[in-house]
């Protein structure tokens, strides 16, 4: 010990400072010692649950494909376009009409379809503009690549907005005052930047904005609390029955065409879904899978919008989809689940504020 001693005695000062200081930051990081939730959820071994949801889907993205060039001016531009009613033929009907977003909707105007600006009915539901750039393409039928794509083709409908051609779309925005929001939106046009090219660009950068984030996405990145107990059953049961064939990734859906009435025929409508725009024998009946986000806000469903009654939706699918039949106590489960994945903010039709159609106008 003798020859122990006096090394200790050298820097135990030293030492003994250094041992308490380390102490005393884990007894302040673990929260006076005892470790916070957070922390417990961080270290506690991962549920079956989470993991097998994992193997299925993705938490939603920061950002939007194709969001890389907005720009604060151009969103702004698209966000007033997107209300503006002055931009169809008659100054009644704007994109917000059909895909509301005001008053905390969940980008749809929840009619089984549409009346277009000369109140003649749609034929097809008109789904969510809310997360839609994930989305592997647009329309039920897939007929635009993206949202730019899209956004050309209700303001020319005949059903829809109604203007007459791109030329007029021009000359309407320019009537409207918006030239100096072109100009400054799209800075290096060559020549005039108000053009139907730019007016697509600029509602799609406003819709990029459009990114609607849920309990889900908070439990598929750790927070097992995220789910109540009836949802986290229901999630189980949406995987067990085989709904992740097509319902999967971020958005769960949205990234594939699929047969309506894969395995048992589906009668209530005479749509042939894509083969309308590709005349494939293949493509009858095929539709773009919708995602499911934020579905419990959204009815009425399917392509037609025949059904209100999310419960009955789940039902119908799993037997024309893959042939199951479901008691009323599991679709009743997996519609729990469903109810998870509504965007924090959004509000139900029962719930949220009757608040007017937003319109704006540069005028």
């Amino acid at each position: 010990m003798s020859r122990i001693c006096p090394w200790m005695s050298h820097t135990r000062g030293r030492g003994l400072a250094l041992l308490l200081s380390v102490a005393a930051a884990t007894f302040v990081l673990n929260g006076c010692g005892t470790k916070t939730e957070t922390q417990k959820q961080a270290s506690a071994p991962e549920s079956p649950l989470l993991a097998d949801a994992k193997r299925f889907f993705q938490p939603l993205p920061a950002q939007m494909p194709g969001s890389a060039s907005d720009t604060p001016d151009r969103v702004a531009l698209g966000e007033k376009l997107y209300h503006d009613t002055g931009l169809s033929i008659n100054n009644t009907q704007s994109c917000n009409t059909c895909h509301r977003i005001d008053g905390g909707r969940p980008g749809t105007d929840n009619l089984k379809v549409s009346l277009g600006a000369l109140k003649k009915p749609g034929t097809r539901n008109s789904p969510t503009v809310i997360n839609a750039g994930f989305q592997f393409v647009q329309f039920w039928d897939g007929r635009a690549k993206d949202l730019k794509e899209q956004a050309k083709g209700p303001i020319l409908n005949p059903v829809e907005m109604a203007m007459p051609d791109e030329k007029a779309v021009e000359e309407r925005l320019r009537k409207l005052g918006y030239d100096d929001a072109f100009r400054k939106a799209f800075p290096d046009a060559q020549g005039d930047p108000v053009t139907f090219d730019n007016y697509a660009e600029a509602v799609a950068a406003f819709e990029r904005t459009l990114i609607s984030r849920c309990r889900f996405d908070r439990f598929l990145e750790g927070d097992e609390n995220a789910l109540n107990a009836d949802e986290k059953k229901g999630l189980q049961k949406f995987i067990e029955v085989g709904c992740t064939t097509c319902h999967s990734g971020p958005i769960e859906g949205g990234q594939m065409f699929q047969k309506m009435g894969l395995v048992n025929a589906y009668t209530r409508s005479k749509d042939l879904g894509r083969f309308e725009q590709t005349h494939k024998p293949e493509d009858k009946m095929m539709f773009k899978v919708p995602m499911l986000r934020n579905c419990a806000l959204t009815p009425p469903y399917f392509h037609d919008g025949s059904v209100n009654d999310l419960e009955q939706a789940v039902t119908e699918m799993a037997w024309l989809q893959l042939g199951k039949k479901l008691t009323p106590e599991e679709a009743k489960s997996i519609v729990s689940f469903l109810n998870s994945l509504s965007g924090e903010g959004l509000k139900s039709a029962t719930t949220r504020s009757k608040a007017p159609v937003r319109q704006a106008s540069a005028r």
